[in-house]
This record gives C-alpha cells, sequence and structure tokens, in this order.
C-alpha cells in the first residue's frame, strides 16, 4: 500500500480502531472508469482469475475485507467492503453478476473479460479456458475520498 493509501485510510477510521487487513489495488484494464462507476453505484461487482492467485500466492479475498481502490495513478479514490466471494467458472457467470460489475451488457461484460483474460492469462504464461474459475466478488462503498 502506498503512502497516500495509508493516509486516506488512518484518516477514514480516525482514532477508531481499524480492521487489520486492508489491500490497495485498481480495477483492470480502465481503473479510472471503473472506480467512477464504483462511485455512482453503477458497479458492486468484480472478478479476477483464481489461476492466478495460485501462481502468485496471494490469499483468496474474504467477506467483510476492506480495499482501497485506486485511479491509473495510484491515488486513493475510495474504500469498499467485501460482502460475497464465490468460485464461479467463467462460462457460469450469471447475467446478474455480470451486470453488477457495470461494464455492460452481459454479452460486453463476456466478450471484455475474455479478452482481458486471455491477456492476463497469457503474459503469466498461462493458457485460458472458458471454464477457468473466476474469484467473484461482490461489495459495497463505504467511503469517497473527498465526498461526504
Amino acid at each position: 500500500m502506498n503512502s497516500a493509501a495509508k493516509e486516506y485510510w488512518d484518516q477514514y477510521w480516525g482514532s477508531e480502531e481499524k480492521p487489520d487487513k486492508v489491500s490497495a489495488w485498481m480495477f483492470g484494464d480502465t481503473p479510472d472508469a471503473l472506480a467512477q462507476k464504483v462511485i455512482i453505484g453503477q458497479k458492486t461487482a468484480t472478478c479476477s482469475a483464481y489461476v492466478l492467485y495460485e501462481t502468485e500466492n496471494e490469499p483468496l479475498p474474504e467477506v467483510n475485507e476492506y480495499s482501497i481502490i485506486l485511479n491509473s495513478l495510484e491515488e486513493p479514490v475510495a474504500i469498499i467492503k467485501t460482502i460475497e466471494v464465490t468460485l464461479t467458472p467463467f462460462n457460469e457467470v450469471n447475467e446478474e453478476f455480470a451486470l453488477a460489475e457495470g461494464e455492460g451488457t452481459y454479452e460486453e461484460w463476456r466478450l471484455i473479460h475474455e479478452r482481458f483474460f486471455k491477456e492476463a492469462l497469457s503474459t503469466a504464461g498461462l493458457p485460458y479456458s472458458s471454464e477457468m474459475l473466476l474469484v467473484c466478488e461482490r461489495f459495497e462503498l463505504v467511503d469517497v475520498k473527498g465526498g461526504n
């Protein structure tokens, strides 16, 4: 976590005891647009490739964990809290979840994510499969930096 994200996190909690676990990250290949969709309530879900967690030996997200959302300049813009985590094959993600990602129609979601995962997995030297497991997260917006 960079110093700006840490400062935002500390300011948000003030003198209250803050949760031990928080991460700071940005969304996919259009972080500014996706962060804005979170802020306006259009995006309440996200997904990532399970195999990348395995490859990078990263723990899976958990319910009640907090994340600081960063923009493309790695500046904090919002805090979210994970409210649900499921493992779902890419080809079984339902329309309701896809729409909660705020990236258009179900068909648009599939095209965007297929392209994104093919590129991300290729970069990591891994094959793409339409049956690959996704880590599907639902979240709620907790705070907007500079907001009310």
